[in-house]
């Protein structure tokens, strides 16, 4: 984010709360406390080997996803998702929005053609128009609202536009001087187009949809925006981060971006629109000059943004507001151009297997692939290489582990020594007993542990 800064204070969490002012309420009027938070993903298609529709909502069901959006309004998926319980978000490409916002037969075409076919059978909950069109499409934003509002009316005409929202995804970079959040504001050269789009969001009960990234307000602002903060990692008091107008504290990055989109929209005197957040992730690899796409950074970021999403705590200024996420994206997009992280922000490659193992237990049943119970049997440290070395033969021979990755020239052969192909056969042999306590003892030459002994 240009020219952000942070401000750092310390002070007690009672004192805080004894000189919070009580006008910071912004008073949202649409709550949430009848809908559980969701965290949904996007599905973008520049993929070798795209599964099929068919696959693809299999997939998903699997991984106990309920909430997707697309760029487009694929058939193939839209038609598989019919009477699934997945819900979905469909867009109009930045490139038909003047056809769109030119004609309002185009815009009913449209919705004809895209959602009111598909639709209830197809749960599809909202309309995203263009993406991120203010800040990357300037020639088109005179027809942005034309559209929405063409779009809207279709919806009305085919009685569908209670059960379906229409917004736009809009780019941090909309907000200028976002922190401390209090002090933020919208561009004031799109003022006029966002006051717009905030009037329809407000008149319609549709969210604005933002596409915010804390790994890109890191990489821009590093040595100011600790790296701790934007991955959500559990901090002490003195490393939160304050507003000094507020005395707000936050935690993480990705509040303080969405709670200075809401102070951005009270100084436009729009109070009742939430926000959505339609894009947020962290990429699991880059190139030399980005150092911080590591899969154990993207792992951290979603894996811990999915529990705050969950654990249903809102902002600062919003406690009572949790804000919908998508994470980017499902696959890895391999078909992408440089830089190396545009093709690397999935969670999945396309052939459907993990890019790495979220943690996320105890946050519901999203996603099934979840580490954090996971046990592994290694070699204790202390134990002489005589009694390794005899455990090691038990569980390669009579104990019929698979010790076939630790041979000279394998994969596993290095480090060369007793531990750690101790360490890789004991590990076979316990998960081939279906992790039973009692087969990581190896007369007490193993323990169990949580963490991975590959990594």
């Amino acid at each position: 984010m240009e020219n952000l800064k942070f401000a750092f204070f310390f002070t007690l969490v009672w004192l805080i709360i004894s000189l919070l002012p009580t006008s910071l309420s912004i008073g949202i009027k649409v709550q949430q406390d009848k809908d559980e938070p969701y965290v949904g993903v996007n599905i973008g298609t520049d993929v070798s080997n795209l599964l099929s529709p068919a696959d693809l909502i299999a997939f998903l069901q699997l991984q106990k996803i309920t909430h997707v959006r697309l760029y487009d309004a694929d058939a193939g998926i839209l038609k598989a998702l019919a009477k699934t319980k997945i819900r979905v978000i469909v867009s109009v490409p930045n490139n038909q929005l003047l056809a769109i916002g030119s004609s309002n037969v185009t815009a009913a075409t449209w919705i004809g053609r895209n959602v009111a076919a598909y639709y209830p059978e197809t749960l599809i909950t909202a309309v995203a128009v263009g993406d991120e069109v203010l800040t990357t499409v300037p020639s088109s934003v005179p027809m942005l609202m034309p559209a929405i509002e063409s779009l809207y009316s279709a919806l009305v005409a085919a009685n569908l536009h209670n059960q379906i929202k229409i917004s736009t995804p809009n780019a941090a970079s909309i907000v200028l001087d976002p922190f401390p959040p209090s002090q933020a504001f919208f561009n004031q050269s799109l003022s006029s187009v966002i006051s717009q789009l905030l009037q329809f969001c407000s008149r319609t009960q549709s969210p604005l949809m933002m596409n915010l990234y804390p790994y890109y307000v890191f990489m821009e602002n590093k040595g100011v925006v600790p790296l701790d903060n934007s991955l959500f990692k559990p901090l002490t008091p003195s490393k939160e981060m304050v507003d000094p107008n507020t005395l707000l504290h936050y935690t993480n990055v990705l509040d303080a971006m969405i709670d200075s989109v809401y102070f951005s929209m009270k100084n436009l005197n729009v109070t009742d629109v939430v926000v959505l957040v339609t894009e947020t992730g962290w990429p699991s690899k880059g190139d030399s000059k980005e150092p911080y796409a590591t899969i154990d950074n993207a792992d951290t970021y979603n894996s811990n943004l999915i529990k705050h999403i969950f654990d249903r705590s809102g902002t600062p200024l919003h406690p009572e507001i949790t804000s919908n996420v998508y994470i980017y994206e499902l696959f890895n997009e391999d078909l992408r151009s440089s830089p190396v992280s545009e093709a690397n922000w999935g969670l999945f490659y396309g052939n459907s297997t993990a890019v790495y193992l979220l943690h996320v237990s105890g946050s519901g049943t999203f996603l099934a692939n979840d580490t954090t119970n996971q046990t592994y049997c290694i070699a204790m440290d202390g134990i002489d290489t005589k009694t390794l070395q005899a455990a090691l033969d038990w569980a390669c021979g009579p104990g019929r582990a698979n010790c076939s990755e630790i041979q000279p020239g394998e994969s596993c052969y290095q480090p060369n020594n007793v531990k750690n192909h101790a360490s890789y056969a004991f590990d076979s042999y316990y998960q081939k007993e279906g992790n039973s306590p009692g087969s990581c003892d190896f007369k007490g030459a193993a323990m169990i542990t949580t963490t991975d002994p590959s990594k």
